[in-house]
């Protein structure tokens, strides 16, 4: 080697990078975790993550349970536990699905690290190199990273204000299949849509599960915000009338508490031996302790009661966003109106791109995520998500407050120095203002 020319090796910023599996190309970071470190300070008003408010869990009742756990059971609780999951406790998350209508037996459910584990495992189930897995558009940045590091092609489906439209749901199926590719299986998120904040209407839940049946395809329904709606009784779950073409996803992440990260996937039966097998060669098992712990909530408190109390905290904080969006906002911004969950989704004016706007808004204190983050295809550059579950009314009052103000900083930036380029804006139909 010329002693002027410097080894290749040596200047890597990663010597491994020529021995990585190919799927590792799909592995990248979301940008909601590139927002934390900024989204953490105190001086920052984020209206950016998803994080449960659990300030009004009672703690002690938690403190309690985990303690009589560890005397009481510890020698089970911090043992290895059955690939499927805890028999009580999957009897305890059959009785939470009875609520959305699902009728399941113990047998049917795995339990998994979280539901972002039981997207993982259907995913590495079902799909192989170049299958395609349609989304709504958008979708949760989660599942998109999952379908990404198993080297699917996403087919995005627009939404509105009632969710996945049936049409172009049946367009982008006969669309895929003429160009000769294997389509797994639909994932959606029928209930107070992450990002979107949108709910599956019930006139198109039928229609939805009408054209899946008929084109023999598999729907992967996602639901942990479920239970958190904001007026009259949950919604029902697109499982509770089809249980063959239908694996249903739940999480106790946002009705308890995340750190335990126990969820689970509600399957057929063959469905579920390999979803087992699968968390077996992952986990062995998911964890014993979080299970027990959460078992044990279940059985000593009012759980229902607590869900009662978030739907009434999250409701006050959604209130505040819409109020301050209502009078913040420049003309022609439009957003969702949640009816419950996390989020609302905000379309900017045409020619202003939020992730371009990002590094001023942070400048100005205030956090959110850019829409293409919820898009594999690049797309939704004109729209971001804002979430109200975790700051107080006060602090989403200043934040969007803030938020305005950088919007109308780009506006007279826009008049000044024109538009972006045509088709850099949204290219999706894409839910909009909720006006009735």
């Amino acid at each position: 080697m010329s002693a002027d020319l410097p080894d290749v090796r040596q200047t890597r910023l990663d010597n491994y990078v020529d021995r990585y599996a190919a799927r590792t190309k799909g592995m990248t970071a979301s940008e909601i975790r590139a927002l934390f470190s900024v989204a953490s300070r105190p001086e920052v008003v984020s209206l950016a993550g998803g994080m449960p408010n659990i300030a009004g869990l009672p703690l002690d009742v938690v403190g309690g349970a985990v303690r009589d756990l560890v005397v009481e059971n510890g020698s089970v609780a911090m043992q290895y536990g059955s690939g499927q999951g805890d028999p009580v406790l999957r009897e305890q998350i059959c009785d939470v699905m009875r609520l959305e209508g699902i009728d399941a037996h113990p047998d049917d459910v795995v339990v998994t690290v979280g539901s972002q584990q039981a997207v993982d495992l259907v995913t590495r189930v079902f799909c192989d190199p170049g299958d395609v897995v349609i989304c709504e558009a958008p979708s949760y940045v989660g599942a998109l990273g999952v379908f990404r590091a198993y080297q699917c092609e996403v087919v995005h489906v627009a939404m509105d204000n009632d969710g996945v439209q049936p049409e172009a749901l049946e367009q982008a199926i006969a669309a895929v299949r003429a160009a000769g590719k294997k389509i797994k299986f639909f994932y959606t998120i029928p209930n107070f849509h992450n990002p979107a904040g949108v709910s599956l209407s019930a006139e198109r839940r039928r229609k939805v599960l009408e054209i899946c049946q008929r084109a023999d395809l598999l729907v992967l329904e996602d639901n942990p915000y479920g239970l958190l709606g904001f007026e009259g009784d949950p919604y029902r779950a697109l499982r509770a009338d089809d249980r063959e073409g239908v694996i249903y996803l739940g999480s106790f992440s946002k009705t308890f508490a995340p750190g335990f990260r126990v969820g689970w996937a509600v399957a057929p039966h063959a469905v579920r031996e390999k979803l087992v097998l699968a968390q077996e060669s992952a986990t062995l098992c998911p964890p014993v302790f979080s299970q027990l712990a959460v078992s044990s909530y279940l059985s000593r408190h009012d759980w229902l009661g607590q869900v009662k109390q978030f739907q009434e905290m999250y409701r006050e904080r959604r209130d505040a966003m819409l109020a301050a969006l209502s009078e913040k906002m420049p003309a022609a911004t439009t957003w969702t109106r949640p009816g419950g969950g996390f989020y609302v989704w905000l379309t900017l004016p045409e020619g202003l791109d939020a992730k371009a706007m990002l590094p001023r808004a942070v400048t100005a204190r205030v956090a959110y995520v850019p829409g293409t983050a919820f898009f594999s295809d690049g797309f939704g550059s004109q729209c971001m998500r804002l979430s109200y579950c975790h700051p107080t009314p006060a602090r989403i009052t200043e934040g969007v407050a803030r938020l305005a103000a950088v919007i109308n900083e780009e506006l007279e930036l826009r008049e000044t120095f024109g538009p972006l380029k045509p088709g850099a804006g949204r290219d999706y139909d894409a839910p909009g203002p909720e006006l009735s």
